[in-house]
């Protein structure tokens, strides 16, 4: 496949650095995680500008759950707020709305206005977003094996039909394709459990940005920076 000269239709995003950035500023770690906000709207709009048909954001992993219960807690308050805030953008934006991840280690209030967004935005078609929430890759390929061993344990999978993508159907979310390009920010030179099926050959690209200061400039950055590569996988 050729695509040098083309931008990415599925881009993931490792949003990180909040913390830094606040500190930096001397300010709560928590004020980081709002400024981020913002961010997240900017990569929603540029995602749109340049015909991204699929963006997910890596928002909570399961590892975070082992930061401070007060952190936590705004987090989640934040989260709650964004999926009442943001609902009725997705409608008259035309956006898609998915969550993949543990869902149920979430609240059920969140839940519920997760399901609630899923289900009125389901039509959508101008930007599937994706929100990664206690996410982890390891997590998502173990959750596929035992759904798979269980439905060959009640006689309804044959192991020898098991392959690439059959397997794939198993995962969160078995429709999204695979991202072209994964973006992290704040120059850690690592993928921390994100996507782990998906990406095997996305193309990588990191900038030094803390996530609260990503802006379209960066994006644009980074799907050039793509639209120079070749992708050949493997081959």
């Amino acid at each position: 496949m050729n695509n040098i000269g083309t931008y990415p239709e599925h881009v993931a995003i490792i949003m990180d650095g909040n913390g830094r950035w606040a500190r930096e500023r001397g300010l709560e770690r928590t004020e980081g995680h709002k400024e981020g906000i913002k961010s997240v709207d900017e990569a929603i709009k540029s995602a749109i500008e340049f015909n991204v048909k699929t963006l997910v954001l890596y928002a909570f992993s399961t590892e975070n759950w082992k930061r401070p219960k007060s952190e936590i807690a705004v987090l989640m308050s934040y989260l709650s707020r964004y999926l009442d805030e943001e609902l009725e953008r997705l409608k008259s934006e035309d956006i898609k709305f998915t969550a993949i991840g543990r869902l149920n280690d979430l609240s059920k209030d969140i839940i519920k206005k997760i399901e609630r967004n899923m289900e009125e935005t389901k039509k959508n078609s101008r930007l599937h977003l994706v929100l990664a929430l206690s996410y982890g890759g390891r997590n998502e390929i173990i959750d596929a094996v035992k759904g798979i061993s269980s439905d060959v344990v009640q006689g309804k999978v044959v192991p020898a039909e098991i392959d690439d993508s059959f397997f794939k159907k198993y995962l969160y979310c078995p429709d999204m394709h695979d991202p072209d390009l994964l973006i992290r920010t704040s120059g850690e030179m690592r993928i921390s459990n994100f996507l782990l099926w998906q990406i095997s050959y996305s193309e990588l690209y990191v900038t030094d940005a803390y996530w609260p200061d990503f802006r379209k400039e960066h994006f644009r950055a980074a799907c050039e920076t793509y639209k120079a590569r070749e992708r050949r996988f493997g081959k």
